[in-house]
């Protein structure tokens, strides 16, 4: 069993009553902002082990009758495909996504805020498109000089320039499909349109990490920045916290370099701003609910080498540069940690080596490392998750789950009738194969029954796998990573 260290009970508890503590001192409007992920928040449960991945959606849906969502994406994202590595979709189709998973939720969605728009042709798509289902669509364009030109940002040639996003309900919850998308700076736009309307609303941020009442270096902390290398976020002191009170914080960058501009939004409808430093405006209880910091830093540190296996993984594939590889290996060495420290890696390679050909190797959660190779029927993904299977179901290594006999016609149909390549069977390919052979076979049965034994448990590719593959190791919820080799030499790759 996948050990913990994060209590998700406290976290629940504590953070509610905090949201609503936050919600009693603003009268009128409330725009939160939550940072991170509202649903399948995958990272942190990854270094949170305990950590729910929809924890916050949960606490949410307790405001329900208040609340009105408002999704933000940025055209930049949009223009450049930018993708959520977890769930392998652009930002824009993750925006329509979270609409549907609001609305199956019970949760009101009023509209879509597109970002740095300038005309980007992909953005104009996507507005058409979402008008087309019926969405509010309302734009944010780019300022000069952005955050630190206060005078300009809080003119009408700054945030003036932007729609006024029209809202019904009192609790405006602002979210995005990932970081950078600019959601606070949708937030203070708010707030300037809705000063100039007399309507006095206020600020606050839901935000997971990095975890303020963590040290700086904490590994926790550390793989934030490595999630957000793309974005250069760097993880640092609060010096305003530190003035106001003497007490030692952590936030980062962005929200630090923001905070003289809504220090001066707040005195503009206040008078006087409400919060003295960043910190002051987030919610975040995490730091409060960790139970077990061996754990947690354990987690938080593989999480860190995951992150540069991917960065790796978009260098080979032309998505990055090597600036950001390098930023990688300077926070794993923050961290004090290496590849070396994952088991899976060494293991994998090991058996590339041996059977000459792609290989590939799961660490379940007794400590158990188990390999699969590449054969004439099976890829290595495959043959990797039939061995971890047989594993925790404690079947001989020599028992076929999945006869030859019943493989080989599948393999024929991928070549003859379905106009493949590759005649070998992906991971989702050898799991349907096993279902249909847990209906008769009791060892089949027993295997597939071990399935949810997997979730969580570490896994690695001596090359890179296919999308089918990759996908099918998400949904099991198999942390993958991969060297970053093609196996063949072809420059056109699925």
């Amino acid at each position: 069993m996948l050990k913990e260290g994060f209590d998700n009970n406290k976290y629940s508890q504590l953070q509610s009553e905090s949201i609503n503590k936050r919600l009693s001192k603003f009268g009128g409007k409330l725009y939160l902002e939550f940072g991170g992920k509202l649903f399948d928040d995958y990272h942190a449960s990854r270094v949170l082990p305990g950590f729910k991945p929809d924890s916050k959606i949960n606490m949410l849906l307790r405001l329900k009758d208040k609340a009105e969502m408002v999704i933000v994406v940025s055209a930049a994202a949009i223009e450049q495909n930018k993708m959520r590595a977890d769930l392998g979709i652009t930002y824009d189709m993750d925006a329509l996504r979270l609409i549907d998973a609001f609305h199956d939720c019970g949760l009101y969605v009023g509209s879509v805020v597109i970002t740095q728009y300038t005309g980007q042709a992909a953005a104009d798509k996507f507005i058409n498109r979402l008008g087309n289902l019926g969405v509010r669509v309302f734009k944010h364009y780019p300022i000069e000089g952005y955050p630190t030109n206060v005078k300009l940002i809080v003119s009408e040639d700054g945030y003036g320039k932007n729609d006024y996003i029209e809202t019904t309900r009192e609790l405006i919850v602002v979210t995005a499909p990932g970081p950078g998308s600019g959601k606070m700076a949708t937030c203070l736009s708010q707030l300037y349109h809705d000063n100039k309307r007399g309507i006095k609303s206020g600020y606050a941020k839901f935000e997971t990490f990095p975890v303020w009442n963590l040290p700086l270096n904490h590994p926790v902390n550390i793989a934030y920045e490595a999630a957000t290398a793309d974005l250069s976020d760097v993880n640092m002191i609060d010096p305003f916290h530190l003035e106001a009170y003497g007490e030692t914080t952590i936030n980062y960058n962005r929200d630090v370099e923001i905070f003289p501009v809504l220090r001066r939004l707040f005195e503009g409808i206040y008078g006087e701003c409400p919060y003295k430093s960043p910190t002051d405006m987030g919610v975040n209880m995490v730091g409060h609910c960790i139970y077990d910091d061996e754990t947690v830093c354990h987690a938080a540190k593989m999480e860190i080498v995951r992150r540069y296996y991917s960065c790796l993984l978009k260098k080979r594939k032309g998505m990055c540069d090597d600036s950001e590889v390098y930023k990688a290996e300077l926070i794993m060495n923050r961290a004090k940690v290496s590849p070396d420290d994952r088991g899976v890696v060494q293991a994998a390679l090991d058996k590339a080596a041996l059977t000459d050909g792609p290989s590939a190797a799961i660490e379940l959660h007794d400590g158990q490392i188990v390999t699969g190779k590449t054969s004439e029927l099976l890829g290595s993904c495959a043959a990797v998750l039939l061995n971890a299977l047989k594993h925790l179901a404690g079947i001989d290594d020599s028992i076929h789950l999945i006869s030859p006999s019943v493989i080989e016609p599948i393999c024929k149909l991928k070549i003859d009738s379905l106009g493949s390549s590759n005649p070998r069977l992906h991971a989702d390919e050898i799991l349907i194969a096993l279902s249909i052979c847990a209906a008769t076979d009791p060892n089949a049965k027993a295997a597939f029954d071990c399935l949810p034994s997997l979730v969580g448990c570490e896994a690695h590719s001596s090359v890179i796998v296919s999308h089918v593959d990759s996908n099918t190791f998400r949904k099991l919820k198999l942390n993958l990573t991969c060297e970053p080799i093609y196996e063949s030499k072809k420059l056109f790759h699925r």
